[in-house]
């Protein structure tokens, strides 16, 4: 199964669920008008190049190696210069530069590799795409895990996700993670039904002082069939073109379609 095949045809994912509720008019633009962004955020960037470095990493413990901290900041290094050195579409925050995020981005992978201790042995999968369907909805959900653990006594697994983030995540951001609760129907749909699923939020926290910290969820019944509900929903919405626009959202400050959305809305 590749992701990039699955993307040619109609599916919803974590993010563009997301994003459709956020904001209707950012998944518009972006997700059916296919319009090109007018920037990117540097810190979707920065996510994502880190997100390729800890594949490598875990990639590296399925056959055995431990990639050393200094290749990983090669490879971070590279990959950051690749997609942002010179790149007039990067928006930084004003505090932020790209030789200030190169240096901070090397920091968290060192911090990630102090403070993780892991097990090669219970590696299952890196990167592994995935797709299902749910009662009710015409198109399939899909999405790409990070690293799939064996637990030790082999009842289950655990499904990790990594993140980077401003600052440390309470209990009530990790249980109501709705990308979490994606993963969970995902690992039950695709041969991990009948087992005890965990899930794991690896996040790397962009502090003065770099942190790691992992946090542990699961989800219940109940949290499937709101998020099946919530998933109808949005493709009803999407189906009808009902767009609805949130000027008050916490992502107009780095959104990529300003000019398009002002016009949208001096529009008669």
């Amino acid at each position: 199964m590749d992701i990039n095949s699955l993307r040619v045809k109609p599916h919803l994912s974590a993010s563009a669920i997301n994003d459709y509720c956020e904001c209707g008019l950012l998944y518009k633009f972006s997700r059916i008008d296919k319009l090109k962004p007018e920037s990117k955020s540097a810190d979707l960037v920065f996510g994502s190049t880190v997100h390729s470095v800890l594949a490598e990493f875990y990639c590296g413990l399925m056959i055995g190696q431990q990639l050393s901290v200094e290749h990983l900041e090669e490879i971070f290094e590279a990959q950051w210069r690749f997609l942002a050195q010179d790149n007039q579409e990067i928006q930084y925050k004003p505090e932020k530069s790209f030789d200030s995020m190169l240096l901070e981005g090397k920091s968290l992978i060192n911090t990630f590799l102090k403070e993780l201790h892991p097990d090669q042995s219970k590696i299952i999968g890196v990167e592994e795409p995935f797709s299902f369907m749910i009662d009710g909805l015409s198109i399939p959900i899909i999405g790409v895990f990070d690293p799939i653990l064996a637990m030790e006594d082999e009842a289950g697994v655990v499904v990790v996700d990594h993140k980077t983030a401003s600052k440390s995540m309470s209990d009530k951001d990790v249980d109501q993670n709705f990308q979490m609760t994606v993963y969970h129907l995902a690992a039950k749909a695709n041969g991990f039904a009948g087992q005890q699923i965990l899930l794991r939020l690896d996040c790397l926290i962009k502090t003065k002082t770099p942190k790691f910290a992992q946090y542990y969820t699961s989800r219940t019944e109940m949290d499937e069939i709101k998020a099946a509900k919530k998933i109808i929903a949005v493709w009803d919405g999407i189906s009808k073109r009902v767009f609805i626009p949130n000027p008050e959202s916490w992502k107009c400050a780095s959104c990529s379609y300003k000019s398009v959305c002002e016009a949208w809305f001096m529009k008669k």
